[in-house]
C-alpha cells in the first residue's frame, strides 16, 4: 500500500509546490517517506508515498529510467514481478523492486507491459519521448486511483480529498447514492472527479490535452471449461496451493478470519502469524469466532478477538468516513474498521482477507434465488432470508425476468432513472446467455466496488497494506469459466468447488459444511433503531439542516423507522458523517 498523485500539463513544473502538498495529503499512505519528482522536460509532477513491504530498504519513489526519462510513481503489488523480469531479461539489482521492474518494462513496452502483470495496483508513468502520462488501474480496482482535468492540466490521485484539496468540486448526489449506497461505475460525489475503472488505461497527451481510454483485460472473452468436474477440481486446487502463498509477505502479516470458508481457507494456505476476529457480545447470530478458534490453533497462530461496542461505533463514525472519503454501503465497514485498528496496534503491515470467491462462485444467497427461484431456497432451510425472498415477490404470481430479480435484490431504495436497471441489463448481455456469469458481472459494477474500495481504504488509514489472495489473474480467470453447476449445486450451498477444495485439504467440517454466510456482519442496524437512536437522529437532523437540496432525501430517509436489517438510517448516518467532515465550500 502506497499513496500515488501528480499531475501532467505544459506548465506542470510550476505547480511543483502543489504536488508536494497534494502527496503530503495522503502520506498516511506511506510513512515510509512522500517525496516528489518533475520529469526531464518539466511537464509532469509525480508524488509517491512508500510504504516498503517488499524490500524495506528500497529506494523510496517516483522513479525515473535515466535513458528513456520515464518517470513512474506506483502503488500495489506485483507478486510474479520476479518471473517476469527473468522472462523479459530487466535485471534488477540489490535494493530494487516490483516498481523498479514496472518502470523498465513500461520504458521498453509501454502499456504493453500491463498484461503480463499479476497484483493489485494503480500507477502513473510519464513517458516524455511521447510527452503523454498513462495512468492505469488493476484487473478488479483493488487500488483505487481518482482524476481530474482542470485548466489543460490532469491531476490524480489514491485519494478524492487530496483532488478536492487541488480545486473545488462540489457535492453531486449520485442517483445510485440512493439506490445502491454508492456511485456505481467511474462516478464520484464530487463534480468533476472521476474514479478511473478497473483493468483500464488513460492516455493524457500533454501537447493537444487530448485524452483516451480503454479496457487492458476482460472477462467476457474466455472460453468455457469444457473439463468435467473432477478435472477442474484438481486445477482449482493446483491453483489455490500455487497462487494463494504467493501472497504472503516475506514478513508477519495478519490475517481477516472471520470463521467463514474463504478467510478460513486463506489461513491453511497461507499459515499468517496472527488471525484476527471480531465478536459482538450478546449477538451469536452474528458470532463465528469458536470456528475462527478452531483454525487459528490449527495453523499456530494467534488469534486476535476484537469486541466493538455501540459506543465505539459512535466515535469511529467520523474517522470511518473521513477515510472513506464518501458513503459506501458495505454491511462490514465497522467490522473492518475496528480490525484494522487491532492489527495497527500489534505493529504489522500487511493484512490479508478474503473476497473474491462469493462473487465468483456464487457464494450470495442472492445468487441462489436467481438461479433456483425462491421455493429452492426457503425449502433448503434459509428461512431467516425470508425478508430478502420477499423482494421477489410478484402481483401477479409469475416469475421475474432475471434481469428484473437482480435488480430487487440489489437494490436497497429507489431506482427512479432505471440505471441500475439499465447496469444490470448490460451486465446480462455480456454474460452472453450464462446467467451465473451474468450475476458475477453484475456484482463487480455494482456491490463490488464499495466492497473493494472500503477495504484498501480503512486499511490505508492505519498504513496497512490489503491483499485480497483469492483474486489472483489465474484463479479469477478460471472460476470465471466455469459451469454453473461446479460452482453451487444447490441452493444452499454456494462455493461448491471452493468447499471440496478445503474438504480435500482436511479443513474442519465447521468450514467447509457450513451453510450460512455471515463474514464481518455488524449488528449496527439494529443499534440504530436501540441504543444508539437518539444519538444517530441528532446527527442526521443536524446535518439535514445545513445539506444541499440533493443530498436531503438521502438524509431524511434516516428519520423514518427501520426494521432489525433495514440499513437506510446506516446509510443516512453515514451521509450526514460525510456531509459534517466536508469544507464549507465544497459542501455548499
Amino acid at each position: 500500500m502506497c499513496g500515488i498523485a501528480g499531475l501532467a500539463g505544459a506548465d506542470a513544473a510550476r505547480h511543483q509546490t502543489t504536488v508536494a502538498a497534494m502527496g503530503i495529503a495522503q502520506r498516511h499512505r506511506g510513512p515510509d517517506g512522500t517525496r516528489h519528482l518533475i520529469s526531464s522536460d518539466n511537464r509532469a509532477v509525480l508524488s509517491m508515498n512508500t510504504l516498503l513491504i517488499v524490500d524495506p530498504a528500497a529506494r523510496p519513489g517516483p522513479y525515473e529510467d535515466p535513458a528513456s526519462g520515464v518517470v513512474l510513481t506506483f502503488n500495489g503489488e506485483i507478486y510474479n514481478y520476479r518471473q517476469v523480469a527473468a522472462a523479459w531479461g530487466i535485471a534488477l539489482e540489490p535494493g530494487e523492486s516490483d516498481a523498479h521492474l514496472v518502470l523498465r518494462a513500461w520504458a521498453k513496452l509501454g502499456p504493453g507491459c500491463l498484461g503480463a502483470l499479476d497484483g493489485m495496483f494503480a500507477l502513473a508513468a510519464y513517458d516524455p519521448r511521447e510527452g503523454q502520462l498513462f495512468l492505469a488501474r488493476d484487473r478488479l480496482g483493488e487500488k483505487p486511483l481518482y482524476w481530474r482535468l482542470d485548466g489543460g492540466r490532469l491531476a490524480f490521485a489514491s485519494e478524492v480529498t487530496t483532488l478536492t484539496g487541488y480545486g473545488t468540486a462540489p457535492l453531486v448526489v449520485r442517483p445510485e447514492m440512493l439506490s445502491i449506497e454508492t456511485p456505481a461505475g467511474v462516478d464520484t460525489p464530487f463534480q468533476g472527479i472521476q474514479l478511473l475503472a478497473p483493468a483500464t488505461l488513460l492516455a493524457f497527451d500533454v501537447a493537444t490535452g487530448s485524452l483516451a481510454q480503454q479496457t487492458w483485460w476482460t472477462l467476457e472473452g474466455l472460453e468455457p471449461w469444457q473439463g468435467d468436474y473432477k478435472t477442474a477440481l484438481a486445477r482449482f486446487s493446483t491453483l489455490l496451493a500455487d497462487r494463494v502463498p504467493l501472497r504472503a509477505p516475506g514478513t508477519d502479516f495478519a490475517l481477516l478470519l472471520s470463521g467463514g470458508l474463504d478467510s478460513a481457507m486463506l489461513a491453511y494456505l497461507m499459515r499468517p502469524q496472527v488471525c484476527v476476529t471480531v465478536r459482538y457480545p450478546g449477538q451469536d447470530r452474528l458470532d463465528e469466532s469458536a470456528t475462527a478458534a478452531v483454525v487459528a490453533r490449527d495453523i499456530g497462530a494467534e488469534l486476535a478477538v476484537v469486541e466493538p461496542t455501540a459506543q465505539d461505533f459512535a466515535a469511529a463514525l467520523p474517522e470511518i468516513m473521513h477515510a472513506l472519503d464518501y458513503p459506501m454501503g458495505n454491511a462490514s465497514t465497522f467490522s473492518e474498521h475496528m480490525a484494522y485498528r487491532a492489527i495497527a496496534e500489534r505493529g504489522i503491515q500487511v493484512v490479508a482477507g478474503g473476497l473474491g470467491p462469493d462473487e465468483f462462485l456464487m457464494g450470495y444467497v442472492r445468487h441462489a434465488l436467481v438461479l433456483f427461484g425462491p421455493e429452492a431456497v426457503l425449502g433448503a432451510g434459509m428461512e431467516s432470508y425470508r425478508p430478502l425472498v420477499s423482494k421477489l415477490l410478484h402481483p401477479v404470481g409469475e416469475p421475474l425476468e432475471s434481469a428484473e430479480a437482480i435488480v430487487r435484490l440489489i437494490l436497497r431504495g429507489q431506482d427512479p432513472d432505471g440505471r441500475l436497471h439499465e447496469v444490470v441489463a448490460d451486465a446480462l448481455a455480456r454474460a452472453g446467455g450464462d446467467l451465473a456469469r451474468g450475476l458475477t458481472l453484475a456484482d463487480l459494477a455494482t456491490a463490488w466496488r464499495p466492497l473493494v474500495m472500503t477495504s484498501d481504504k480503512l486499511a490505508s488509514a492505519f498504513a496497512l497494506e490489503r491483499r485480497s489472495p483469492f483474486l489472483a489473474r489465474d484463479l479469477v480467470e478460471f472460476c470465471y469459466r466455469l459451469p454453473v453447476e461446479h460452482k453451487i449445486g444447490e441452493p444452499a450451498v454456494g462455493k461448491r468447488i471452493l468447499r471440496d477444495a478445503a474438504k480435500a485439504l482436511g479443513l474442519p467440517r465447521e468450514v467447509w459444511d457450513s451453510r450460512d454466510k455471515l463474514g464481518f456482519a455488524s449488528p449496527v442496524p439494529s443499534w440504530l433503531s436501540g441504543p444508539l437512536e437518539p444519538w444517530a437522529t441528532a446527527q442526521i437532523s443536524s446535518a439535514l439542516d445545513q445539506a444541499p437540496r440533493s443530498l436531503r432525501p438521502l438524509l431524511a430517509g434516516g428519520l423514518r423507522p427501520g426494521g432489525r436489517f433495514d440499513r437506510t438510517r446506516m446509510q443516512s448516518l453515514m451521509a450526514a458523517a460525510w456531509f459534517n467532515d466536508q469544507p464549507a465550500e465544497t459542501a455548499a
